[in-house]
């Protein structure tokens, strides 16, 4: 439903005709006006109660992001925007003012806990202004009306959502970035952000996708394939390390189908990027699907075997039955993806290949998931997401024979124990291995460091190694880790060109020191 504040407003010219008086008429016509004397009743003014005013950009804010390190980076510039614009970010939603919920549409779980935050929130009377795929996909939704909504291509209009949402206004911007026609990737990269970790900038290449599949709800938000340029990406990776930042993960629905709506590819990207990598810091790829990766295998091999490119691919599998994938629509076979990782494996020693799998999709059978369970059995891989399959309300395969309940159950428990019959890391104990240190464990026990091949290596939390690129010596292996003692007097080397920015300080300002501060009061 159209707001108010929708409709056009004519200029202040255009408000005024050649029928009414000049300001020369109302001056002499003030001139003439006899005023007469009004009595007034008189009230104390103890009893006037006016409301307090409300002031936009004053209030406290929490963001809450589910889902991708797409959603993530949305939500970081969400946040970094309002913090620019005198908003205060808050980490407890009790403090809040106003809830900002950056929803993710993938799983029904996901868009639980977003409805159950939004219900909390209108529980405890704080202001609601949603964000992300949900809404963008899906804004006649009932438990969405009357919310303000800013779409997925609108996070730089962020600010001026959550000012009418403070003032009790609903406003929905939910429409397309377009230039001459052509629809962009979104939003500008050199917008304020807060990051999350201020050691790892996540950059977005593009939006949308190029495929159908049947059973996926985000292609309904992200829309198709559409990528920023190599420029744009250049430059904003050279600000990034400028703040100080020693990780860079580029993401999106599709990095492989990155350019095919430009004119150019994935692999020119890269190669203009890791040029601007300093040593030390490292550059993560993001999930590409089998189709559009094929294209670019020899070139794919050589990146991911430059030293600042972590040696890291996520390949969505999903199925490993030819039936399967043809119900879904993934637009390649079960050979095309042991292609892609039999090529990659031979010519990238030790890379690590992460994939997805979807158990119960309708229509897989007995003998369908048995070929799964023999891809898993084959390559063993070190990072598998399995995912139960739950049907997404618009998609096709919603309206598919559905695979009963208990047996979706069971084929995801058996994928499950399988995956956890095999430990990929205990053959590296006894290795040394150079780690870059980003991030603090879970139980914050120790620090999270990652290998050439973005195995997880966790090392002893001193503060001197947040940053830092160092030695470790292997000397423990879980099912999802690796634990490393530093090697003594090891070289402990930064890989960051500048202080990196603390932690929710607004990046994409300028930074100005307390001395300049002072000096600004004292000229003004």
């Amino acid at each position: 439903m159209a707001s108010a504040c929708d409709s056009p407003v004519d200029d202040i010219e255009d408000m005024v005709t050649s029928h009414d008086p000049t300001p020369h008429e109302r001056q002499f016509a003030r001139r003439n006006i006899v005023p007469r004397p009004r009595k007034h009743k008189l009230q104390p003014t103890a009893d006037l109660d006016f409301p307090p005013p409300v002031i936009p950009g004053t209030q406290k804010i929490w963001v809450r992001t589910w889902g991708c390190s797409h959603n993530s980076s949305d939500g970081e510039y969400m946040a970094g925007q309002l913090a620019a614009s005198g908003y205060k970010i808050t980490e407890n939603p009790a403090d809040a003012d106003l809830w900002l919920l950056n929803s993710c549409t993938v799983k029904n779980p996901a868009e639980d806990h977003f409805r159950n935050s939004i219900k909390k929130a209108q529980e405890q009377n704080k202001k609601v202004v949603v964000a992300g795929c949900v809404p963008q996909a899906q804004p006649r939704t009932d438990y969405l009306k009357e919310l303000s909504i800013i779409g997925v291509q609108q996070i730089d209009r962020v600010v001026e959502v959550v000012d009418e949402a403070i003032k009790g206004h609903s406003v929905r911007l939910l429409g397309q970035k377009k230039e001459k026609g052509k629809r962009l990737g979104g939003a500008r990269l050199d917008l304020p952000k807060i990051r999350k970790n201020p050691l790892i900038e996540i950059i977005s290449i593009n939006t949308g996708c190029l495929n159908a599949c049947t059973y996926c709800k985000t292609k309904h938000a992200r829309g198709d394939l559409a990528s920023y340029s190599i420029e744009e990406l250049v430059e904003r990776a050279r600000q990034s390390f400028q703040e100080g930042v020693c990780e860079i993960w580029l993401t999106s629905e599709d990095t492989g189908a990155y350019g095919r709506d430009i004119g150019t590819d994935l692999p020119s990207l890269l190669w203009e990027l890791v040029k601007e990598i300093p040593e030390g810091a490292m550059l993560r790829l993001g999930m590409t699907n089998p189709p559009y990766i094929l294209e670019h295998l020899e070139e794919m091999g050589r990146i991911l075997q430059h030293p600042r490119v972590y040696s890291f691919l996520h390949v969505p599998v999903q199925s490993a039955s030819d039936s399967v994938l043809m119900d879904m629509k993934r637009e390649y076979c079960c050979a095309d993806f042991r292609r892609v990782v039999d090529f990659l494996k031979e010519r990238v020693p030790g890379i690590t290949i992460a994939t997805d799998i979807i158990c119960g999709f309708p229509g897989e059978t007995d003998e369908d998931f048995e070929q799964t369970m023999e891809l898993v059995r084959q390559y063993r891989f070190p990072s598998l997401f399995i995912n139960q399959f739950y049907p997404r309300p618009g998609t096709p395969a919603a309206k598919m024979e559905q695979v009963p309940a208990h047996v979706k159950k069971q084929r995801t428990k058996e994928l499950s124990a399988l995956f956890h019959t095999y430990k990929p890391y205990d053959h590296k104990i006894g290795e040394r291995q150079r780690v870059l240190v980003t991030e603090e464990s879970f139980d914050s026990q120790h620090y999270v460091a990652h290998n050439k091949f973005y195995e997880q290596v966790l090392v002893p939390k001193k503060p001197e190694f947040k940053g830092k690129m160092i030695e470790v010596d292997i000397y423990e292996a879980g099912k999802h880790y690796m634990k490393g003692q530093p090697v003594e007097d090891a070289r402990v080397f930064t890989p960051s060109i500048a202080q990196p920015l603390q932690k929710g300080q607004v990046s994409g300002l300028p930074q100005v020191s307390l001395l300049d501060r002072l000096n600004m009061n004292i000229s003004h």
